[in-house]
């Protein structure tokens, strides 16, 4: 129908009911039931409400995301059932009720449509789907809504033999958003089903999970432009125009995209792995399509995308085995009678450290003649890198210090000798010299000039 008989009719319709329902005095009563029937709905529900927001505060679950979706329509269901029964009393009165059914009926609607919409979709896409279905019902109600959908049917335009419309996009964004929903909840259970199968290593679970989500995506998208009769080769050319634009536009993106599939098929790295990659040291987290999410162990969470993973050198401390060896430099003095008797004392000490394994066994090296010190060196095992390599280290030079002071070995420090000459005095080369002093003995520093 064009919009010029659309709107006089809509206008007229409106006037007539205006002067029919409105101007009466039951109709404003009927109004005034519907407000206080929807304020005592939410001073009723309100405890009810409270009690729930405490026992489910949060989380992603089902069973918290239905208990949510409840509380926020609970206040609009209280009120629809006061609404019926006011209906109720004003018929028993013989009294008219046609406002108080329609007010019903769109709450009814609205509360349905809230609900759905909340545990299926995000909080503004719920409310957005309650706020049309009941714009929806408010103008069926009113006798309406087959005119206006008429309208809306009325502008489009050709693709190929197939004719979009509003209407016929409006139908498809709403089956499009129930179905990628869909999708979503069925690509988690699939992953979560996944995360128990042994059997499969966590980088081909991730890889499969991201492989069932795009393809469950598709299907959806491929069914919602289906659903409205849209003939699916007609949109072949502009597909295929639409992909070479992105492909060129969004190269980094599709780079990183290809890159996350190889990181998961190569399995060079996986959840939990330890990588040190741009000087970034941390535990994988999560493997995502674009990035992959490194935590460190002061609680940053770096996102880096994976295409540097590809092309950059990465350092993957459990890659193929978690034990790692780490080394810590000792100097002792020259005066020390017995070294070996230190270096069994260092790998004692080692060994002592919670976190250093057992097998293979710490190991003390003599490394080399120093200016001040002999150069020794603890090598030690552990194998939980993820858990820090600083923090060990340091456990272990404390039990070193312990047991080479206990023991009486002397740890040296650097030593120089400063000799102190006098300089020139001022007034020409003719001028007399200081008498030169006796040299003096620094300890523990460098030449102050």
């Amino acid at each position: 129908m064009p919009l010029h008989d659309v709107l006089p009719a809509l206008t007229d319709f409106l006037v007539q009911w205006t002067r029919t329902h409105l101007l009466a005095w039951t109709a404003l009563a009927q109004a005034v039931a519907v407000a206080a029937c929807c304020v005592a709905g939410w001073a009723l529900a309100r405890p009810l409400v409270a009690q729930m927001q405490v026992r489910f505060p949060g989380g992603p679950g089902p069973v918290a995301r239905v208990a949510r979706a409840l509380a926020q329509v609970l206040p609009w269901a209280t009120g629809m059932v006061l609404v019926l029964g006011a209906r109720a009393a004003f018929a028993g009165a013989g009294l008219p009720g046609a406002g108080l059914k329609a007010a019903g009926t769109i709450l009814l609607a609205y509360v349905l449509v809230r609900f759905l919409g909340s545990v299926m979709l995000s909080r503004l896409w719920g409310r957005l789907a309650a706020v049309v279905a009941l714009v929806a019902v408010a103008l069926e109600t009113a006798g309406v809504l087959s005119p206006v959908l008429a309208w809306l049917d009325g502008f489009g335009l050709d693709l190929g033999g197939a004719r979009m419309t509003v209407l016929t996009l409006a139908k498809a964004g709403v089956v499009l958003a129930v179905l990628m929903r869909l999708g979503a909840w069925a690509s988690e259970l699939v992953e979560r089903r996944m995360q128990g199968v042994t059997e499969m290593t966590p980088s081909m679970r991730v890889l499969l999970g991201k492989v069932v989500r795009v393809a469950l995506f598709v299907l959806a998208f491929m069914i919602a432009l289906g659903s409205v009769g849209v003939d699916l080769t007609a949109l072949t050319v502009f597909s295929g125009a639409v992909g070479v634009g992105l492909g060129f536009g969004l190269q980094k993106v599709f780079s990183n995209l290809v890159s996350g599939f190889i990181l998961l098929l190569d399995k060079s790295i996986k959840p939990g792995d330890v990588i040190e990659v741009g000087g970034v040291y941390g535990a994988i987290k999560e493997l995502r399509a674009r990035f992959v999410s490194v935590v460190t162990r002061d609680g940053t969470e770096y996102l880096i995308p994976n295409e540097d993973l590809i092309t950059g050198q990465v350092v993957n401390w459990s890659f193929s085995d978690n034990n790692v060896r780490l080394r810590l430099p000792v100097g002792v003095s020259y005066n020390t009678p017995d070294v070996r008797r230190v270096l069994a004392l260092m790998a004692e000490a080692a060994a002592g450290v919670p976190r250093v394994l057992a097998s293979p066994k710490p190991r003390a090296l003599f490394r080399g003649f120093g200016d001040s010190a002999l150069d020794l060196e603890l090598r030690f095992w552990v194998g939980d890198p993820e858990n820090g390599v600083g923090n060990v280290r340091s456990e272990v030079g404390l039990a070193v210090l312990d047991a080479l002071r206990a023991a009486g070995v002397e740890i040296p420090f650097p030593q120089r000798d400063l000799h102190l000459v006098s300089g020139f005095a001022p007034g020409g080369a003719g001028a007399a010299a200081a008498p030169q002093g006796p040299p003096e003995r620094s300890r523990g520093g460098d030449d102050p000039a």
